[in-house]
């Protein structure tokens, strides 16, 4: 039921690979964040499919980060700041933990959260 959960907010990011408008949240994020680690750990045996991989999850994972900073009510251009080394990226990942918004902000609605599944289902 876990890798479902890792599953289903991976290819939900990938279908919304060019949508930069509105809000993602935690859950999104992250289980994106860690399916594309788990992807990329396993194809660095392979050195080409490796940069492949990167090259083809630039623009949704560019995506996922512009949403889930308009989750905290921050532009997606503070991604830019991750430019910075160690310290643009120690900013970055405090802004992407940061809870969302509660309700609507200049960004959307808040994010649906998905029905997290139980021991018993």
């Amino acid at each position: 039921m876990f890798m479902e959960g890792i599953i289903e907010n991976y290819t939900g990011v990938l279908k919304k690979y060019t949508v930069f408008e509105g809000r993602a949240g935690l859950r999104e994020f992250w289980m994106f964040v860690l399916a594309s680690f788990l992807a990329s750990l396993i194809l660095s045996l392979v050195k080409p499919l490796s940069t492949l991989y990167g090259l083809a999850v630039l623009m949704p994972s560019l995506a996922v980060g512009a949403r889930r900073l308009h989750d905290t009510g921050r532009s997606g251009w503070w991604q830019l700041i991750g430019l910075i080394p160690i310290i643009g990226w120690i900013i970055l990942i405090i802004f992407a933990v940061l809870p969302g918004e509660a309700g609507a902000n200049k960004y959307g609605p808040a994010p649906v959260l998905p029905k997290v599944p139980t021991i018993t289902e």
